[in-house]
């Protein structure tokens, strides 16, 4: 479960470092998932989220050429940070937190 809770956790480190949100749950995931399956559903799923917020993100900077990408970029910021505390404290209670707004970029294996 503390594994879990890392992987969520770790992408913060994209506050810090340049695509840390996608390299810090995604080191942790690469070494953890055949071990654990729980981290291997938390992973993909904030891998996923990620990937969907840079996506976003992206077109916010678009949209900032007509005034509403500034508010979108705030919005966004705010909604990938509760998001992200939600996501932590449902894998320190042992669930698997689906994000919303999220692109299933990876799949379950079957």
């Amino acid at each position: 479960m503390n594994m879990g809770i890392l992987v969520q956790v770790a992408s913060f480190a994209g506050y810090l470092i340049p695509f840390g949100s996608i390299l810090g749950p995604l080191i942790v995931w690469l070494m953890k998932r055949d071990e654990i399956p729980f981290v291997d559903e938390c992973g993909r799923n904030c891998l996923n989220f990620k990937i969907s917020m840079i996506i976003w993100v992206m077109i916010s900077c678009v949209l900032m050429f007509v005034g509403i990408g500034f508010i979108l970029i705030g919005l966004l910021a705010i909604v990938d940070i509760v998001l992200t505390i939600i996501a932590a404290m449902k894998a320190s209670e042992g669930i698997s937190y689906k994000y919303p707004l999220s692109i299933t970029f990876i799949k379950p294996r079957t």
